[in-house]
């Protein structure tokens, strides 16, 4: 045991109470001449925030001291909130005075000033253990005398001084990347130097790439992994072949966007002599390309997933693998790990099998052609897949039963409306439209589940070392503050009482199916919810109602995919040693949380550019009127969804035909004089006030005629 875990203990006693440097070396039996090393070792932990030192220079563990260590999470507002370190803590709020130098995004240690037992705290940071903002994206400001920076990030709410020898060219309105030289403190504000001009802010690309910046994606790949990329074959050799299964005589296919170039799952099916369906997935074998512990590798887990900003991809592996070599182009030898599932008439998978294969795509159908097939073919569609049909029809005979089945266990199904964004070759959006899901898409989807499904539960019999995809049970408080929501609404959750019941949430979406509140209701459950995420402990997947539930279809653009597909192969090849058991056992765990992490990353870029692009999109529209639902409702206004999604905020003090009172409890409004009320999901109509690009809002003000 070293010197700081042996104080950690000490320090963990329920006896212990605070003691200087001199009296923790008489307790540990640390001789004078040590002092100067044992003393940098208090340092270090306290800077780390592990141990906090008091007025009267006496050391002790933060938690007994009445201070908690945690990130920073800023409000655009001013205010902010600790995430305790310690998962099990409530979250401290902490006051614009007693941020103290802080930014979002922090690791802080703060005193609790004041704590309702388990409902709230409130607290001061004073102490700033790891700095988060480094870089910081924002606008130059520049006056006759001086510069700053305006950060994109609203929750960064404070100028950054640029002096004129740290500009880099940089003018007045253009976008560019900082390095922090001096972080603020007390009355003195933050400095810094540009290291990237990006660009105008009016400039073409500028706006998405200075989001890009903002969560630091990285566009290029080092020069060794670009390397490593041109040195793998972009065609299948015989060699390659070698011991796989040869599948290329089979009608398999590819189903995706008119788009997608990273074509990474492919589909067979047929027809058993028993009646029953077997279905194949066939999913790009990235691991033969993309070796453990290579240049490769390491960046692909670094980036953890693609990412699909409005306007581009930024891949997680280099575009000779995933729009070449990997990609399941069709009428090419391509190298898969396919999954077999003989599937009966109520949708149960009886049996199933593993093999490593090489295929030939027939073809690389969309959605849109596979659902005019199936629903209202036309000549040209039959005369060029016409051979496909009767594999199309089984397709969607088994998607019904497998849909079928998820919904009878309880299984939710979300339907959110998505939004299409069109942009013209300049970038400037030409249209917002809903995305409409076909037969197709619910194809592929259920197609996937079911593969995911099998292969977590048959690698969770193995009791190897494994990766799965999990959804906790949502927290019981947002259950019960969800189901006093759907009571103004009309509705009541069953089962409220106890644990609540995956089929209960679904049995309430079914009933709100076609209503006008559809939408609300499925978007304030949705945020209701936990967040799924990456784990080596199989807790289930509470939305899916599965005991069972893996990422395996995507190696192309998602790691977690990429090293399960590895600990597949070891499987059926016979390599899960102990020695290699152990490793995966090590090193698992931290995939996981960093696949879950750059997951969050990813769905933050592609919503901070949806709604970037949405804001520009209604740039025009302004005095434009639109009918809308009410989709949010707060102290200080209501948010308006628009029928293409694009959502906008009716401050209270638009409201000007009364004084209107935030009811809390109702989620409404209430007018003093006239008692007119807003409630969630109420239709109204709207006129478009104002557009901010800077800070991507939307105004509506209520039209005249309501």
């Amino acid at each position: 045991m070293n010197i700081k875990e042996k104080l950690l203990e000490i320090m963990g006693q329920s006896d212990y109470t605070p003691k200087t440097a001199v009296q923790l070396m008489d307790i540990m039996g640390i001789e004078r001449a040590d002092k100067k090393s044992f003393l940098s070792v208090l340092d270090a932990m306290e800077r780390e925030g592990s141990i906090v030192r008091t007025k009267t220079k006496k050391y002790g563990l933060p938690k007994r001291l009445g201070y908690v260590t945690g990130r920073f999470q800023a409000n655009a507002k001013g205010f902010g909130f600790i995430i305790p370190d310690d998962g099990s803590q409530k979250d401290v709020y902490v006051s614009a005075d007693d941020i103290n130098g802080a930014m979002n995004g922090d690791r802080v240690m703060a005193k609790i000033l004041f704590s309702d037992g388990d409902r709230s705290r409130e607290g001061q940071i004073v102490q700033i253990l790891e700095r988060a903002n480094e870089r910081i994206v924002g606008t130059i400001e520049k006056s006759q005398h001086f510069a700053v920076l305006v950060p994109d990030d609203p929750r960064l709410h404070t100028t950054v001084l640029i002096p004129d020898d740290a500009l880099n060219g940089a003018q007045d309105g253009y976008k560019v990347v900082i390095q922090v030289t001096r972080w603020p403190r007390g009355r003195i504000g933050a400095e810094g130097r540009v290291i990237e001009v990006l660009g105008h802010k009016d400039d073409v690309g500028t706006d998405i790439l200075s989001i890009i910046r903002q969560y630091e994606l990285p566009e290029e790949f080092p020069q060794e992994v670009m390397e490593e990329a041109a040195s793998v074959p972009q065609a299948v050799s015989q060699k390659d072949m070698h011991g796989r299964e040869d599948l290329r005589d089979l009608h398999i296919v590819t189903i995706d966007g008119e788009d997608a170039k990273d074509l990474d799952d492919a589909v067979s099916i047929s027809l058993l002599p028993n009646g029953h369906f077997l279905l194949g997935v066939h999913i790009a074998d990235v691991s033969h390309y993309v070796k453990e512990g290579s240049a490769l590798d390491k960046e692909a887990l670094s980036r953890g997933c693609s990412v699909y900003p409005v306007d581009r991809v930024i891949p997680m592996l280099p575009p000779a693998l995933s729009n070449g070599i990997c990609s399941l182009n069709p009428r090419v030898d391509r190298l898969t790990l396919s999954v077999f599932m003989e599937i009966d008439s109520k949708g149960n998978v009886v049996e199933h099998r593993f093999t490593t294969s090489v295929i030939k795509t027939c073809e690389r159908m969309t959605y849109t052609d596979v659902t005019k097939l199936l629903t209202e073919p036309d000549d040209g569609l039959m005369d060029r897949y016409g051979y496909l049909i009767d594999d199309f029809k089984l397709m969607e005979q088994l998607r019904g039963i497998l849909r079928q089945r998820r919904r009878e266990r309880g299984s939710i199904d979300f339907d959110i409306d998505e939004a299409q964004i069109k942009l013209d070759l300049s970038g400037k959006p030409t249209d917002v439209l809903l995305h409409s899901r076909g037969i197709a898409d619910e194809i592929i989807e259920e197609f996937m589940l079911v593969c995911n499904e099998t292969v977590a539960e048959h690698m969770f019999w193995t009791q190897v070392p494994f990766i799965y995809r999990v959804h906790e049970e949502p927290d019981p408080e947002k259950i019960l503050a969800f189901n006093d929501f759907i009571h103004n609404l009309g509705y009541h959750l069953k089962g409220i009482g106890g644990k609540i019941h995956p089929k209960a949430l679904q049995d309430l979406l079914n009933e709100v199916k076609g209503t006008e509140e559809e939408a609300v209701v499925n978007s304030v459950l949705l945020r209701s919810l936990q967040r799924a995420r990456y784990d080596t402990e199989n807790i289930g997947h509470f939305g899916l109602a599965a005991r069972y539930y893996t990422h395996f279809t995507s190696p192309i653009r998602r790691y977690p995919d990429l090293m399960i597909h590895r600990i597949i192969k070891d499987m059926l090849y016979g390599r899960l040693t102990p020695k290699r058991v152990e490793h995966l056992a090590q090193v698992l765990p931290s995939i996981a949380q960093q696949s879950s992490q750059r997951e969050r990353v990813a769905q933050q870029v592609e919503w901070d550019t949806e709604d970037l692009k949405k804001a520009e999109y209604m740039m025009d529209k302004i005095g434009q009127t639109f009918d809308g639902i009410i989709s949010g409702i707060t102290h200080y206004g209501m948010y308006v969804q628009l029928e293409n999604t694009i959502e906008g905020l009716i401050h209270v003090s638009a409201l000007d035909d009364d004084y209107y009172v935030y009811n809390e409890k109702h989620y409404c409004f209430i007018g003093e004089h006239t008692r007119k009320i807003y409630r969630l999901g109420d239709k109204v109509r709207v006129k478009v006030a104002k557009v901010d690009l800077s800070t991507r809002n939307i105004d509506f003000v209520m039209d005249e005629g309501e």
